[in-house]
């Protein structure tokens, strides 16, 4: 497996800290991964460290509850400043009490979850200011490029834009075992976990709602608008629960969003948010004869590229949409995301939603096209180039 400095390096800061450690992100991801090299690299320096997988049944068999983690930890801990590492710990009962204390007795404590519950506000509320929080999330094309090469495979922006960057599906060689794998991991993470986690008494309504909204990726939406297109399905069904089911698949990390920001209200629209995958898999794999919406998958991959390098993004909302306004420091980009700008009437509809902007804005159209649509105030960035930057600049 690859080394994931992007997300080691300022989690590293904190090793000696008595600040809570806590990895999140969509199951699969990779959290476990970073965990077990941040544990190597500690490892080097210190023996004085323990490491306890919940997900393994030997272990959460046996320390299933806080009290029982604190006896654990105390009988197997060295003196001096142990490294205590939990990962998947939220399967520890009343686990925030015993990270809360097992801080407090010199012990860096390092932990992983695939639900934001892990900062949910009774646990902040309760840890005060006393953890720092650091999300992983599947492989960026330059991350799958490395773990392709440890594979002796080639990477493929066209595979990546389909199936996206999980990475354990990179291990499988044929199309039906990496379809195979994406759909019992879906099986798992979208319906299993949350239907089960939260209880759910409708699991009809809200399979349809999670269906609908991954195959809708990088599309504004609000919950209102969603629940006029489910309710005729479903009588039961309320603007309420949609919210509710929404806020469900954000708290998993299945989805995330941003808001659009609108120049002429001079304000952020609160109602309306453009909702991406957290993996373009999750779109692919509910696709019928493999008609891939490839078009929505790319503007979903430069989200979640953007993302890897550090930008802060909105949606632009002005006298066109402009998909991205990315800023990071002092700089600001608007960018435009297209699979393909050959036709006369597409490449006139996204470079028109520039129209608006004075030239001192920086422009950028990102396609798929070979061939260089630069102009004399937009900068064209070809998707195969794009996806090799460190940074916009």
């Amino acid at each position: 497996m690859i080394l994931r400095e992007k997300y080691i390096a300022p989690i590293r800061e904190f090793y000696d800290s008595d600040l809570i450690k806590i990895i999140t992100g969509v199951r699969r991801s990779g959290k476990s991964i970073v965990l077990e090299q941040i544990f190597s690299e500690i490892r080097n320096h210190s023996k004085n460290t323990i490491y306890l997988n919940f997900e393994d049944r030997a272990v959460s068999s046996t320390i299933d509850t806080c009290d029982k983690l604190l006896e654990f930890v105390a009988k197997n801990r060295k003196k001096g400043k142990c490294f205590v590492f939990l990962d998947e710990v939220q399967n520890v009962e009343d686990w925030p009490s015993a990270c809360k204390t097992l801080r407090l007795h010199d012990n860096s404590v390092f932990i992983t979850g695939s639900n934001s519950k892990l900062l949910s506000k009774e646990f902040t509320r309760e840890l005060s200011g006393r953890y720092v929080a650091f999300q992983v999330r599947p492989f960026i094309f330059k991350e799958i490029e490395e773990y392709c090469s440890q594979l002796r495979k080639t990477a493929s922006i066209q595979d990546y834009l389909v199936y996206g960057g999980f990475p354990k599906r990179f291990e499988f060689d044929s199309d039906s075992a990496v379809r195979q794998y994406l759909n019992d991991l879906d099986q798992t993470i979208v319906l299993n976990d949350i239907i089960n986690r939260y209880r759910i008494k409708k699991p009809g309504l809200f399979k349809k709602l999670a269906n609908f909204v991954l195959i809708s990726n990088a599309r504004t939406f609000s919950a209102k608008s969603i629940y006029n297109i489910i309710r005729p399905q479903f009588a039961e069904c309320s603007v309420n629960t949609i919210t509710k089911y929404l806020g469900y698949l954000k708290e998993a990390y299945i989805i995330s969003s941003i808001r659009q920001y609108s120049t002429k209200a001079k304000r952020e629209l609160n109602f309306f948010e453009k909702i991406y995958n957290a993996d373009v898999a999750f779109n692919s794999i509910r696709v019928v004869n493999n008609r891939f919406d490839i078009t929505h998958n790319l503007e979903n991959i430069v989200y979640n590229e953007l993302l890897y390098m550090g930008y802060n993004l909105t949606v632009f909302q002005d006298k066109q949409e402009i998909d991205f306004c990315a800023e990071k420091g002092n700089k600001k980009y608007y960018i435009q995301v297209a699979y393909s700008v050959v036709d006369p009437v597409t490449y006139e509809r996204e470079m028109g939603a520039f129209s608006s902007l004075d030239n001192s804005c920086s422009k950028i159209l990102i396609t798929n096209d070979d061939l260089d649509y630069s102009t004399s105030t937009v900068k064209h960035i070809k998707l195969k180039d794009f996806l090799k930057m460190e940074d916009l600049a």
